[in-house]
């Protein structure tokens, strides 16, 4: 495989609705923030980039405060745990460490409407197929040098980025085999290396701008779309709402999460909630088929000289936001560039990668 363009940096604003809402939070929240620092970096020396400024509209905004308590709150133990090795195996993903470059490990991972888990193993140009006992059900060949996300449609047909190498989007059948391949640059997308995400919305293949607006750039069948239409926010899976998320002051442990109709575009709530300690970046902006909203988050928790790292997965409600269950995940200490580390199950919960030494293990957590 050839070696693979370097990699953009996250930001940490999720959702085009951001665009629409951020410039109130920051008015709102400019008074408390004195003279704030460079926000914190993510692992691997990434610098997320500030919140836009857009036009601020009437909204209201409701602050929670999530309340974790770090030392009562263990991270528990997955269920359903796959475990697999490093290597080329049928059972093992790829991982990179050159001594010039990033080091990678697998890009991204989905669930497919059966609930298996495809996991994009891009050292190895292909992804894995795994079946909820953890057995290899099949390899999927992927046509591109520089595949790092992949999402799929109802009927198992796959979409696979490549924002680097190729710039394009390969469409996989179910069996596996290439339909045809959507062109990422055009109308609405300038430069492909600042998308950040493929989604599919029934049968419209969309990708992320700046972890912003999507942009429709074709549909499952191969069929360009010209004309690329834009959604302001992240589909929710019961098709009700677009959804964004930001951080607002990270080392203050400050973020929103916002939502408007979609039927309508009009405001349904923006939230600011706080973790109660520093957010370094956000890792999830999901839900499931039920509509419940799923945010995740790598934090700090203080301790001493030097701050511990941990993830933390909450879920929230569709109707107004409020937080329910927050639980926490153990962290991928490794510095290795990932795209997507967690997926949400359509019928809930979320399964994550987990990496360590001696292989990656996906295991289902639930804060339902």
């Amino acid at each position: 495989m050839p070696d693979a363009p370097k990699r953009a940096p996250r930001a940490k604003i999720l959702g085009g609705a951001a665009l629409v809402f951020a410039a109130a939070l920051v008015l709102l929240f400019a008074r408390g923030r004195g003279g704030e620092g460079a926000p914190p970096k993510k692992e691997g020396g990434q610098t997320p980039v500030a919140i836009t400024q857009g036009e601020a509209p009437a909204a209201k905004l409701t602050v929670t405060d999530i309340g974790i308590d770090a030392a009562a709150t263990p991270a528990p133990s997955g269920t359903g745990t796959i475990t697999l090795g490093w290597g080329g195996g049928d059972h093992d993903v790829g991982r990179l460490r050159p001594e010039e470059g990033n080091p990678e490990a697998p890009m991204s991972l989905v669930l497919d409407p059966k609930g298996n888990v495809l996991v994009l193993d891009q050292v190895n140009a292909r992804m894995l197929r795994l079946g909820k006992d953890g057995k290899t059900l099949g390899i999927i060949p992927v046509p591109l040098r520089a595949a790092q996300d992949v999402a799929i449609a109802p009927d198992g047909t796959m979409a696979v980025l490549d924002r680097l190498g190729d710039k394009g989007i390969a469409i996989l059948g179910p069996d596996g085999k290439l339909i045809g391949t959507l062109p990422l640059e055009g109308k609405g997308i300038d430069e492909a290396g600042g998308l950040t995400g493929v989604f599919v919305d029934g049968k419209s293949v969309y990708v992320e701008r700046e972890h912003g607006t999507l942009v429709r750039v074709g549909d499952t069948s191969g069929v360009v779309d010209e004309s690329r239409p834009e959604l302001p926010g992240r589909p929710s899976r019961d098709g009700r709402l677009l959804l964004s998320a930001g951080i607002t002051d990270g080392s203050a442990g400050r973020l929103f999460i916002s939502a408007i109709e979609r039927a309508t575009e009009e405001h349904v709530f923006t939230r600011e909630l706080r973790m109660g300690m520093p957010i370094v970046s956000i890792m999830l902006l999901d839900s499931d088929a039920a509509g419940v909203v799923y945010l995740a988050t790598l934090a700090e928790i203080p301790s001493g000289d030097e701050p511990v790292p941990a993830v933390f997965l909450t879920c929230l409600s569709s109707g107004d936001g409020q937080p329910g269950h927050t639980v926490q995940l153990p962290v991928n200490a490794s510095a290795d560039e990932t795209f997507r580390e967690m997926t949400v199950a359509p019928a809930g919960g979320v399964v994550y990668a987990h990496r360590t030494e001696s292989g990656m293990t996906l295991s289902r957590y639930d804060c339902r």
